[in-house]
């Protein structure tokens, strides 16, 4: 029989609409089934998509919303049927708690692909209807096929972004085989770009960072790349004519691609995952004379992203980050929008009140 209690108590910060301030909010998960993980949570991650969702500027935004999908913290206990965890691990939870198991992406180990469709950590729904609730809380409720083992060779703030930023440019880098001897571009130096230039530098690779703030050169090089292009002036792309085997596009506001499709190689392939608000214009021919490829991808499946952890327990690589108390999210969202964080803010969960208020 099953362990489970009826509800799981819990209280977080939560948006009530698309224009209200988060603010606290009691919530109730599930009770701890047989084969679940509840975690007390330490950390929380501040992605740009919480922002987006929890404005509803994608749409289908399900309030009240408790946002957070980069999720670090200890286990506080675990169903009858449980064998990987115990009290006391230290676990991350990323951008999925739950998919059909059964499609043939699930097979493959691309649940974010599930074609049953996935269950997101927030704004989504279980099978049965109910909501799921983000890591912007005390506790969460997980099965556990979704809970990940946080090595002990990072620090615990400083992994909650690898869950979503992380495991975001490692899939596309690991999926396209980047190495040694590959010259890498990574667009933008944000949240997802400097975990991209970190990664493709460990894995071998030259690294070109572009950007528009010359003010991120000197940052950039910190973090590992070997030359820095600023995309502000109009000739930038003259000298880069089929330079680059790879480039990673981490922006989301709206540019041109077709100055980056023509800086690739024959056979050369750009990733988007940034998700621009409009569709962008693609000359084909840029595409077509070289056999070049425009592809997407997003975030990992849990086997990626649990390699993905433990490559970073071994070479010691974390997020850069800013940590804010809880009461300062809605400052930290505006602060967002004018890209004023290096490089992800992470939330100390230890400043929620107990109360939740």
């Amino acid at each position: 029989m099953s362990n489970a209690t009826p509800v799981t108590p819990a209280f977080g910060w939560a948006a009530q609409s698309a224009t209200t301030p988060l603010a606290p909010h009691r919530f109730e998960h599930r009770g701890v089934g047989a084969g679940d993980v509840q975690i007390e949570i330490l950390f929380c991650g501040v992605c740009h998509s919480d922002l987006h969702q929890a404005r509803n500027e994608w749409g289908g935004s399900i309030y009240p919303m408790v946002p957070g999908h980069e999720i670090v913290g200890r286990v506080a206990s675990v169903g009858a049927s449980v064998q990987r965890f115990a009290k006391g691990d230290l676990v991350g939870v990323g951008c999925m708690v739950g998919s059909c198991r059964t499609c043939g992406s699930c097979a493959e180990g691309h649940e974010q692909y599930c074609e049953g469709g996935t269950v997101f950590t927030y704004n989504s729904r279980y099978p049965d209807g109910a909501p799921t609730w983000g890591g912007y809380a005390n506790t969460i409720v997980v099965a556990e096929d979704f809970v990940l083992k946080v090595p002990a060779g990072i620090d615990p703030a400083r992994a909650a972004p690898l869950l979503c930023a992380g495991v975001t440019t490692w899939s596309p880098l690991r999926h396209w085989e980047i190495g040694a001897g590959h010259k890498v571009g990574i667009v933008g130096l944000g949240g997802l770009g400097h975990m991209g230039v970190k990664f493709a530098k460990a894995f071998g690779a030259h690294v070109t960072l572009f950007t528009t703030s010359p003010g991120k050169v000197a940052d950039a090089k910190a973090l590992g790349a070997d030359e820095v292009v600023i995309t502000r002036d109009p000739d930038w792309m003259k000298p880069l004519a089929r330079r680059f085997d790879f480039i990673l596009d981490t922006v989301s506001a709206e540019h041109d691609l077709n100055a980056y499709l023509g800086a690739l190689k024959s056979d050369g392939a750009m990733v988007l995952v940034g998700l621009p608000e409009n569709p962008p214009t693609i000359y084909p021919g840029l595409l077509v004379s070289r056999r070049r490829t425009l592809a997407g991808s997003m975030i990992g499946g849990i086997k990626e992203t649990q390699e993905m952890l433990d490559f970073c327990g071994q070479h010691g690589i974390g997020a850069d980050i800013e940590t804010i108390a809880i009461d300062q999210i809605n400052a930290a969202y505006e602060r967002m929008l004018k890209s004023d964080v290096k490089y992800r803010f992470v939330i100390d969960l230890a400043t929620l009140a107990p109360s939740g208020s």
